[in-house]
């Protein structure tokens, strides 16, 4: 397979596309985080820990994804310029690695959205126990 500056170049919209999404997560887990500390100040309520704790995990998930998914980012930059350079070994092998490193990135944010729904159910099994 021949690599050309285009390979590379086709993730750049997919990376973006990704690390918009954390953003977006992060954003929305942070939101979430104020509102939890102001209602766990007023109520001292079990289940707020739990979900504190939860948030606390997601957030280094979300950290380490948008890691993976900038080194990634960064690694397909170098390979453009590699290939551009005329180093076409070196840049096969940093395509490689910016694959692998998207693929953990995406391993990362499969576990989140797994520990998000647990967040849910904790709050749904809250819900019912007050019925």
């Amino acid at each position: 397979m021949e690599l050309t500056l285009t390979t590379p170049a086709l993730l750049f919209p997919a990376i973006s596309l990704l690390l918009l999404a954390y953003t977006n997560r992060f954003l929305t887990l942070a939101t979430l985080i104020r509102n939890l500390r102001d209602r766990y100040a007023t109520t001292h309520e079990a289940h707020l820990r739990v979900q504190i704790e939860n948030l606390r995990y997601r957030v280094r998930l979300i950290r380490n994804m948008q890691v993976f998914g900038v080194s990634s980012f960064f690694l397909c930059v170098l390979c453009m310029f590699l290939l551009f350079a005329g180093q076409t070994q070196a840049g096969a092998y940093s395509f490689g690695l910016a694959l692998l490193l998207l693929l953990v990135s995406l391993a990362l944010s499969l576990r989140e959205v797994q520990v998000s729904v647990d967040a849910l159910s904790v709050e749904l099994d809250h819900l019912a126990e007050g019925e």
